[in-house]
């Protein structure tokens, strides 16, 4: 995990000091919610702290290019990344480019290709995240995707439904900026008016993880589902229990 702040976040600083806390299956550390949801309609209730922003790409979903895409054109990665144009995906990212002009830019020997089907095939959940976006919805934390993807996006959602969890509220293809400009991170805090240190900024790269931390973020660098979950716990974030098929919950 990463934290590395000058000081306490400001959503800690408040809250009583917990008293020898101990793990449990439901992950839920004593005396550590920033507040308790009233039954009021959403609009009425204090907003709960932290704030998370998530990474998409091998952070919730399996990243295809990684997996999938050296396989598809026959290549490995290392004769792909060297037989692709040097900027067309970033400027896909940013909404520079369409899809047609990507198709056409992507390779420098200008051949043509049908990535998007390849693509949607391959979107799948990083294993054990799913749970965990339930959880932190069950428990009413507010999220937010942060991810460099293209249009693309729409993509993931039709297929996975990312939406269930958290609003994909900044995505380069709408707002212009990349992981990892400061200006982008800036722009979610001013957007959602909250203090940096009141959000936590969850990604698998570590360049990422350090710009968040520069502007002020808490930052958690994603391993995989069991690490985030310790991580969330360290830093008061409360994942509430869920029940299994064939369960009831307890009244």
């Amino acid at each position: 995990m990463v934290r590395l702040l000058p000081s306490l976040p400001p959503y800690l600083a408040s809250l009583p000091k917990p008293t020898a806390p101990a793990f449990s299956s439901s992950l839920r550390p004593p005396t550590m919610s920033s507040s308790t949801p009233v039954p009021a309609a959403e609009a009425s209730r204090p907003r709960k702290l932290p704030v998370l922003l998530f990474d998409v790409m091998d952070t919730i979903v399996r990243d295809p290019f990684y997996h999938h895409i050296p396989s598809f054109f026959q290549m490995s990665m290392k004769e792909l990344l060297e037989s692709k144009h040097p900027t067309a995906w970033s400027e896909f990212e940013m909404g520079m480019i369409n899809e047609s002009e990507l198709a056409k830019k992507f390779f420098n020997d200008g051949r043509s290709f049908d990535l998007e089907d390849c693509m949607v095939r391959a979107y799948e959940y990083v294993d054990g995240v799913e749970d965990i976006l339930r959880s932190l919805k069950k428990n009413n934390y507010e999220m937010h995707t942060f991810t460099n993807y293209p249009v693309w996006y729409q993509l993931i959602e039709e297929k996975l439904k990312l939406s269930e969890y958290l609003s994909w509220t900044f995505c380069s293809c709408q707002i212009g900026k990349r992981k990892p400009s400061c200006d982008f991170y800036l722009h979610a805090v001013n957007h959602l008016s909250i203090d940096p240190g009141n959000c936590i900024f969850i990604d698998d790269r570590m360049v990422n993880i350090e710009a968040a931390l520069s502007v002020g973020m808490v930052g958690l660098h994603f391993k995989d589902a069991e690490v985030l979950k310790n991580d969330l716990f360290s830093v008061g974030v409360e994942l509430a229990p869920l029940v299994l098929e064939g369960e009831t919950e307890a009244q």
